[in-house]
């Protein structure tokens, strides 16, 4: 077969570029970068709209999850006690727990978390001059709290014949969030190796808070009392 001697040049396209698919922000990566935030500069963001640039997101971003920076460092402490609960469910034994067994397996692991992030913590509580801003970003805990506090009595209270033998939920729920506060003070003021005197102060104060709805206070509020005094005093 004869061949004119002429090459046939082959026609290429480029294919365009791919666009890179933006990033999905999320809640945990604004909290996250918020709690970076603070503890590198030792100050909140000026704006959202600064923030969310530094942090190659956009305000629409933020907004869909935080209607303020106020309500994010609420959410941070609502955070503290889901992951506190969904560690505590882990448990495989948790269920068959007493409520007093429930109730150190919570405040064990929840200030496990808060030693975790101890230095948000601290500036999140030492930020706050006023006792009324500090109250107010620990509003949610408080509710949440309250409500894990009234769950463990009611379902005592679910389980006795004798009315008389009943616990006041209002009461018990409104302890517990009393108490966190201590412990919370406490921890904070904890100096000791691992924060093994946090422990102490948790176990000796559930085991008391459960022996005063058991009617048998007085030898644990004294050993509780000594150990307070000690503490004070040491």
């Amino acid at each position: 077969m004869a061949t004119t001697g002429k090459t046939t040049a082959t026609k290429t396209t480029k294919t365009a570029p791919k666009k890179a698919v933006k990033k999905e922000i999320t809640r945990n990566d604004i909290i996250t970068a918020y709690m970076d935030y603070v503890l590198e500069h030792e100050h909140t963001p000026k704006s959202v709209y600064k923030f969310a640039k530094q942090h190659d997101m956009s305000e629409q971003d933020f907004y869909a999850h935080f209607g303020s920076f106020d309500s994010l460092r609420a959410d941070i402490w609502n955070t503290f006690f889901t992951m506190t609960m969904d560690v505590s469910h882990k448990n495989e034994d948790y269920h068959s727990f007493s409520n007093r067994e429930k109730m150190l397996t919570f405040f064990y692991t929840f200030f496990e978390l808060l030693t975790l992030n101890r230095s948000y913590v601290l500036y999140a509580l030492h930020e706050q001059k006023n006792a009324m801003s500090k109250m107010s970003q620990l509003k949610g805990l408080r509710r949440h709290i309250k409500q894990f506090a009234a769950d463990l009595i009611q379902s005592r209270n679910e389980s006795k014949t004798n009315i008389l033998l009943e616990r006041s939920e209002t009461i018990y729920s409104e302890g517990a969030w009393i108490q966190t506060l201590f412990l919370l003070k406490f921890w904070m003021d904890d100096d000791s190796a691992g924060f093994e005197k946090t422990d102490m102060a948790i176990e000796k104060s559930v085991n008391t808070i459960f022996d005063v709805f058991d009617n048998t206070p007085l030898d644990a509020v004294f050993d509780f009392g000594k150990f307070l005094w000690k503490e004070r005093m040491a």
